[in-house]
């Protein structure tokens, strides 16, 4: 099971600028409030707390066909749709590509020069493309889907639906009607998930299979992980409630609104990205929220931890360190005349990478900079699976104590609209009026 140490945010540990009990204990009452609502599942979009114990029959048949005819894999999304899929990948399959079959590509943006790079990569013939858009109008995948499907048509014809497989609501959007209409393959996102918490529905399901990786174990974690947090009421037992608590006094009262995740593995740095979208969108509201910040140990040690020790005091670093790597490499004896490197002769890289995060974890108590260490036995699909829930749980907590919805994102509504009217839509006339006049008051400050 994955661990939270809090040891290096008390006071106790970090002097002045640490927490107390009293403190924590402080906002239990409230906690509890929330937690149970939780529980009741008082809102609707909480379902993903099931998706653990959802029925994985169908994406299991779809994928066993792909692996079989597959010579490459294509998915495409953007947001929660891809940077779910993404972590997994990279944490479970590295180096994916160079090894193993269908080779896989994650396309989660609309750059021309990267995705003609794909299409020049791939055979198209024995290609299979997953489609993901839980609303089924997402401008940069339907863009995408829509140059595939022409350049598929031209080259196989009619056989093209046998290529696509589209991941989207069940019943609405335009996606799910150029599914029924061409009867393509569909999986379904539940339509109370919200797309940032869909990383164990068929978005990251399918493609964790295509991989190679059995999803079951995926799902296992999250929801040991699940039973583990549901089960403690006591605060100080429970990791979830104990974290959200920390993270929420720390940026009121202490004005501690970055929060740097810093996993100890590459194969986490796409997990660092998943969860600052998670963090960011779902928090960030009101005037209200958190900065995540993206880091990867050792890594960015090099690059950032100036700025978080001596900079302003405005971060917590979340430490993800992970007890095995489940290989190893031992460096040798060589340049022996060189007595200054001579320390690192008969380490391993574990133990090199492992001596990095308790330093700099050392360095920032010293400092007085609070951190929070979790720790997971290994990169598995069990512990992704608890790391994905566990910070799913810990955000919609975190949400609720700030007071705010940590399902919807309406400033990303307003941005799409935009998007939508500088393309064309007729629907939004009146948002290119708005465009008109931005793009008026630039020009007047270009040199």
């Amino acid at each position: 099971m994955i661990t939270l140490n809090i040891s290096n945010s008390m006071k106790d540990i970090i002097g002045d600028k640490g927490l107390s009990k009293v403190k924590i204990e402080s906002l239990e009452k409230k906690l509890k409030k929330f937690f149970k609502e939780i529980k009741q599942r008082k809102w609707k979009e909480l379902l993903f707390l099931d998706l653990p114990v959802q029925d994985i029959t169908d994406v299991k048949k779809i994928a066993s066909k792909i692996k079989k005819e597959a010579e490459y894999f294509l998915l495409l999304g953007i947001g929660g749709s891809a940077l779910g899929p993404k972590a997994i990948f990279e944490a479970l399959s590295p180096m994916h590509n160079f090894e193993k079959k269908p080779m896989v590509f994650i396309y989660d943006n609309v750059d021309p020069v990267i995705f003609n790079k794909i299409i020049k990569t791939i055979q198209m013939d024995k290609t299979f493309i997953n489609v993901i858009t839980k609303s089924g109008s997402t401008a940069e995948t339907v863009a995408s889907f829509m140059v595939l499907w022409e350049i598929m048509h031209k080259i196989i014809g009619n056989g093209t639906k046998e290529h696509f497989v589209i991941t989207t609501d069940p019943e609405k959007g335009n996606l799910k009607k150029i599914a029924q209409k061409n009867k393509l393959t569909c999986l379904s996102i539940p339509p109370e998930i919200v797309g940032r918490y869909s990383v164990l529905s068929p978005v990251g399901i399918l493609l964790t299979e295509i991989i190679g990786i059995n999803s079951e174990e995926i799902l296992k974690g999250a929801l040991d992980i699940r039973e583990k947090i549901m089960i403690e009421e006591n605060i100080w037992k429970n990791p979830a409630l104990l974290m959200s608590c920390i993270l929420y006094i720390y940026a009121t009262e202490y004005n501690k609104i970055i929060n740097v995740i810093i996993p100890y593995s590459d194969r986490l740095k796409a997990f660092s990205e998943w969860f600052c979208q998670i963090w960011a969108e779902s928090l960030g509201k009101q005037g209200k929220g958190f900065t995540p910040y993206p880091s990867v140990g050792v890594t960015d040690q090099h690059s950032q931890l100036q700025l978080w020790i001596d900079g302003p005091k405005d971060k917590i670093i979340i430490f993800v360190k992970i007890e095995e790597y489940e290989e190893d490499i031992k460096i040798p004896f060589v340049f022996e005349e060189r007595q200054e490197l001579n320390y690192l002769a008969g380490h391993t890289f574990s133990e090199l990478i492992k001596a990095e995060e308790e330093s700099t974890e050392v360095t920032l108590t010293k400092a007085g900079i609070p951190n929070l260490t979790i720790k997971i036995p290994k990169i598995s699909a069990y512990y992704m699976g608890q790391l994905f829930m566990f910070f799913e749980i810990v955000t919609v907590l975190t949400g609720f104590l700030i007071g705010i919805n940590p399902f919807n994102q309406p400033a990303v509504e307003e941005c799409k609209k935009f998007i939508y009217s500088i393309m064309g839509k007729k629907e939004y006339k009146e948002k290119r009026k708005e465009i008109e006049y931005f793009r008026n008051r630039k020009k007047c400050w270009e040199i």
